[in-house]
């Protein structure tokens, strides 16, 4: 195990977030995580950095959620405040005790926060669009992760290492084939300027004109495997089904169809969990698509209900609807960023200015 984590926070301190002499890196996860943490503290020290750590514990949202007051609600770190303006890098590890803490939470005291936040959100979103603040999500394996995933812990944990390449003799050189691969999809896509998904239950389509399909080789998220844009906003029109559970903020829709006309989703339907869907359409922005992706990862082949996974399944396509990526040239705003999946391996097509690309879970590549 602890070569293992070695391997992993090398990954992590030197390609994803690139530290260098005198970088501040901040790291922010759950105790759960601590020899993970350990082993990124030792490799920051060898590159000349300096790591920061936040570590939530056990309940510590439901219970801020159960008794902050307006002024605790709107209180921010200073030390986060701090690395989110000033700081070189950002790390985010998930290592949850409880996926369904948050469930209970009041909407109206989230919706505090969320205002409190934006601000610093919009911050973080400017500064990792440039990487002048470089940043990375990735996943510590935990029970709860396991158990939402249908996996025994031992299972979980080669499934996650499994995807981030650990087991090679050398992950960075995975990650740059990965990129040196994707890059071939990503400037046939930056030649074209509109896209067409076709599949079951799904006929839709968008212009990409003046904006940029990014290459995600691992660096902003570990794993990765996936190339997306953000589409014209006003341009998105057709029905997209979902096919894969739709999971946010511990809440699990199934069965998600959107109606688009001229960007705007017009009508929706789930076949469970359409109150919560209702209740996110109201939230400013989120009736338009902030990304447009398509999944490249083929060492992820299963459904775990954990996002920074299933978007980067091999053979599937995702939109999220929301806040849009700046560095793809993306303009709509919103608190929220939801990636909902559905799968192409099935005869689903991708058109590029009329011109197929991609068939049944494959891009056709010359």
């Amino acid at each position: 195990m602890n070569s293992i984590l070695a391997k992993y926070a090398k990954l992590l301190v030197n390609y994803c977030l690139e530290i260098q002499p005198g970088d501040r890196l901040y790291v922010r996860t759950t105790t759960l995580a601590e020899p993970l943490v350990k082993e990124l503290f030792r490799e920051v020290m060898i590159q000349g950095g300096h790591l920061e750590v936040s570590f939530d514990f056990r309940e510590k949202n439901r219970l801020f959620y159960a008794h902050a007051d307006e002024r605790q609600l709107q209180y921010i770190s200073p030390t986060y405040r701090r690395a989110m303006e000033e700081f070189e890098a950002y790390l985010f590890i998930r290592a949850p005790f409880n996926l369904f803490e948050s469930n209970s939470n009041d909407p109206e005291k989230v919706k505090i926060r969320s205002a409190a936040t934006a601000k610093l959100s919009e911050t973080y979103f400017r500064r990792t669009a440039t990487r002048e603040l470089k940043r990375s999500l990735s996943q510590y394996p935990t029970d709860a992760a396991a158990q939402n995933a249908g996996m025994a812990l031992e299972q979980y944990e080669a499934f996650v290492y499994g995807a981030c390449h650990l087991y090679a003799d050398s992950p960075i050189d995975e990650w740059l084939a990965v990129r040196q691969s994707q890059q071939q999809i990503v400037d046939l896509l930056n030649s074209r300027d509109h896209i067409r998904y076709r599949g079951e239950g799904i006929d839709i389509e968008f212009s990409t004109a003046g904006r940029t399909w990014i290459n995600s080789d691992g660096q902003t998220n570990m794993p990765s495997g996936e190339v997306y844009t953000s589409p014209v906003e006003e341009s998105v029109n057709g029905v997209i089904h979902f096919s894969y559970p739709a999971v946010y903020m511990g809440h699990e829709v199934e069965g998600v169809t959107l109606w688009v006309k001229d960007g705007m989703v017009e009508k929706w339907e789930a076949r469970r969990g359409q109150d919560f869907l209702d209740r996110i359409f109201q939230i400013d922005g989120a009736r338009r698509f902030g990304e447009a992706a398509v999944g490249t990862n083929y060492n992820i082949n299963r459904f775990t209900k954990n996002i920074l996974f299933d978007e980067k399944i091999g053979g599937t396509v995702h939109m999220a609807i929301g806040q849009s990526y700046l560095q793809t040239g993306g303009k709509n705003k919103s608190s929220i960023h939801w990636d909902m999946i559905a799968n192409m391996k099935n005869g689903g097509e991708i058109f590029a200015n009329d011109e197929k690309i991609y068939e049944s879970g494959k891009f056709l590549l010359t």
